[in-house]
C-alpha cells in the first residue's frame, strides 16, 4: 500500500505542481504600452519578475501604475507563456457604487459614472473636450452654470454689446438703447 502511494505521488507530483502554478497573483512592476498587445512585468511568488501579455476587454484600455495587482495564468501550465487576465488597483477604485452602476475612472479622480439617476461626468477641474466631431446633437434642454463661448467670443460679450447699443435715427439723431436688455 505504501509503495502504491509513493508511486502515485511520484507520478502525480509534476501534474499537481503545474496545476498549482497555473494561476497566480502578482504585483505589476512595469508596463510596455507600445506593442499591439500590452506587455507587463509582474512579480509573482518568490519575488521573481516575469513578463506577461496583458489581455483587456475590447474597446477599453488602460495603462496601470506600478503596484497594481494582477491575476496571471500560465497558458498550458508553462510559466514561459504567461498572460495577465485581469489588473486592478485598489488604491484608485471607486467605492460605494449602487447595484447595477458602472464607472470608468482614473487615478486623478476623473470619471464617467452611470448612476441610477443619470450619467455623471467628473473632470475634477480639467477641461472636457469633444474633438473631431463637426456636429453635436441634443434633443433636450441645455443648462449652463458658466459662460458660453464660440469662436467669436462669449455670450456675455454679446449681451454687453447689445444692451448698450443704439442706431442712427431716420431724422439725424440716434435711437434709444434697447428697452429690454439681454440677461
Amino acid at each position: 500500500m505504501a509503495d502504491q502511494r509513493r508511486t502515485w505521488q511520484r507520478l502525480m507530483g509534476p501534474v499537481w505542481r503545474r496545476i498549482r502554478l497555473l494561476v497566480s497573483r502578482g504585483v505589476l512592476k512595469l508596463v510596455d504600452d507600445s506593442l499591439k498587445l500590452q506587455s507587463v512585468q509582474v512579480t509573482l511568488l518568490g519575488d521573481q519578475p516575469a513578463y506577461a501579455e496583458r489581455f483587456q476587454q475590447y474597446g477599453f484600455t488602460s495603462h496601470p501604475h506600478p503596484g497594481a495587482e494582477a491575476i496571471v495564468a500560465a497558458v498550458g501550465g508553462a510559466r514561459a507563456h504567461l498572460v495577465a487576465l485581469s489588473v486592478d488597483d485598489r488604491r484608485y477604485r471607486l467605492k460605494a457604487l449602487a447595484k447595477g452602476e458602472v464607472a470608468i475612472y482614473d487615478d486623478q479622480g476623473q470619471r464617467v459614472h452611470l448612476t441610477r439617476a443619470g450619467i455623471v461626468i467628473d473632470g475634477v477641474g480639467k477641461p472636457v473636450q469633444f474633438v473631431n466631431c463637426p456636429d453635436v446633437h441634443m434633443d433636450g434642454n441645455l443648462h449652463v452654470a458658466g459662460d458660453v463661448s464660440d469662436k467669436n467670443g462669449s455670450m456675455q460679450e454679446m449681451r454687453d454689446t447689445y444692451n448698450v447699443h443704439d442706431h442712427g435715427g431716420d431724422s439725424g439723431g440716434t435711437t434709444s438703447k434697447p428697452s429690454q436688455g439681454m440677461s
